[in-house]
């Protein structure tokens, strides 16, 4: 717990200023934390990072973190991004022949998803800071870890069932509901800073789905990990895990937060 707690403090620490100061500094954040999410799923399914098949994994999800508005209309030398999608998988493919099939049609479409799920959870990322302000980042994030700590606390004073233990056994049914009624709480609190573009009701639903929705996504990471035999995502973050095992909820939020037009 000590380790944790000290690891926080300093990610914490280098994170936040960043965020505040936005901009190129925070663009370039993310697309670090992206290229080590990345690198960390493909290490799950022992690709390298330095392979063809993980060079281009890296190349995409860049890509997908490419602004959709702006002078190019979201364009990159001349291409759409669902463009680039298509010329990926088809250089994925090309992959598997130059392998003769030691990178197989399995692998390619395992690095053609993890793009997809942490490209486009990180791009949201970087827009709701753009688009929305600083603020909005911080209702997202704040959401998030109020979600957590409701979780981890309540589960742990009174959680008995657990809520799915085949694929997380600590967490519980209570915890659950703990979490999106802190959530909840946050949002509230929430209402008398921001200026929603949503009646209150609605910012406070929104909540709870947020809740639900980083619970769901902190759950599919640890599918991902069970399934491969690994318990942390990475180790770069000592007490934490990697950096998708600190983001995962977030992959989640981030893109609800738009498409429930909060901003």
């Amino acid at each position: 717990m000590k380790q944790r707690i000290i690891t926080g403090v300093i990610a914490a620490a280098a994170f936040l200023p960043i965020v505040l100061i936005g901009g190129l500094p925070f663009i370039l954040l993310v697309y670090a934390m992206s290229a080590i999410a990345v690198i960390e799923v493909l290490k799950m399914k022992h690709i390298p990072a330095l392979s063809l098949p993980g060079l281009l994994s890296l190349l995409l999800v860049f890509i997908m973190l490419v602004p959709q508005d702006g002078a190019t209309g979201g364009q990159l030398f001349g291409l759409e991004k669902f463009e680039y999608l298509g010329l990926f998988v088809l250089l994925f493919l090309v992959v598997t022949v130059m392998t003769k099939n030691h990178f197989t049609f399995e692998d390619a479409a395992y690095c053609i998803l993890l793009t997809l799920y942490i490209g486009f959870g990180f791009y949201y990322f970087i827009e709701t800071r753009e688009a929305g302000g600083l603020m909005y980042v911080f209702f997202a994030l704040l959401i998030t870890w109020a979600s957590d700590s409701g979780a981890y606390f309540i589960g742990r004073s009174f959680g008995k069932r657990k809520l799915w233990p085949d694929i997380s056994p600590n967490k519980t049914v209570a915890g659950f509901y703990g979490g999106v009624g802190s959530a909840v709480l946050v949002a509230a609190i929430f209402l008398f800073f921001l200026d929603f573009r949503a009646p209150a009701l609605w910012v406070l639903f929104s909540a709870a789905v947020l809740s639900i929705a980083g619970q769901v996504g902190d759950l599919a990471e640890s599918a991902l990990k069970r399934h491969y035999g690994v318990k942390d995502s990475g180790n770069l973050l000592p007490g934490h895990g990697g950096i998708l095992d600190r983001t995962d909820s977030w992959l989640f939020v981030f893109p609800l937060l738009h498409m429930l037009q909060l901003l």
